[in-house]
């Protein structure tokens, strides 16, 4: 199935802790080709201290045939081993952080991860790299596609960071 996940970093090096869980990403058996790559958005950081750096954020849709839940686990073992700790406060800055917004049209929701993310329709930071690889997606629970659901929310000061992945 197809399968979006969201990348953030603001912390360190930023470019290369993307680049790094992208690879470790790339390299687990169970993500397959093709995989689409958003570019990379500069965005400030909502919900955090003041002073905290800019994040960099992009998606990346691969092929997954499996349970989200052991990707969960694959994506969290990868976020502890790029310097994640696993017990921080909500919304702390973090060298990469790893979300699973959607397997296919799969609907979950369980102590352990819900599918789709259950806030990917409000935030533009996932919206804008998301509509940039499947911008006529629509995800189950929602009557709009991802381009749709980015027009509605309000201009932000993001963008568009130089370099790829």
């Amino acid at each position: 199935m197809r399968t979006g996940i969201a990348f953030g970093s603001n912390v360190g090096d930023r470019l290369q802790n993307l680049r790094e869980a992208r690879a470790r990403l790339l390299a687990l058996p169970i993500a397959h080709e093709p995989v689409l790559t958003s570019r990379i958005y500069e965005t400030e950081p909502a919900g955090c201290e003041p002073g905290t750096a800019s994040y960099l954020n992009v998606v990346i849709e691969i092929e997954f045939d499996g349970h989200p839940v052991t990707l969960l686990d694959a994506l969290q073992k990868i976020e502890k081993e790029l310097g994640r700790p696993s017990k921080r406060p909500r919304n702390a800055p973090r060298t990469i952080d790893l979300d699973v917004l959607y397997v296919g049209n799969l609907v979950l929701a369980n102590d352990e991860i819900v599918i789709p993310h259950p806030r990917l329709h409000l935030r533009r930071f996932v919206l804008a790299p998301l509509t940039d690889i499947r911008p006529a997606l629509m995800l189950p629970g929602q009557h709009e596609t991802a381009a749709q659901l980015l027009a509605k929310l309000p201009p932000s000061d993001a963008a568009i960071f130089p370099e790829t992945l």
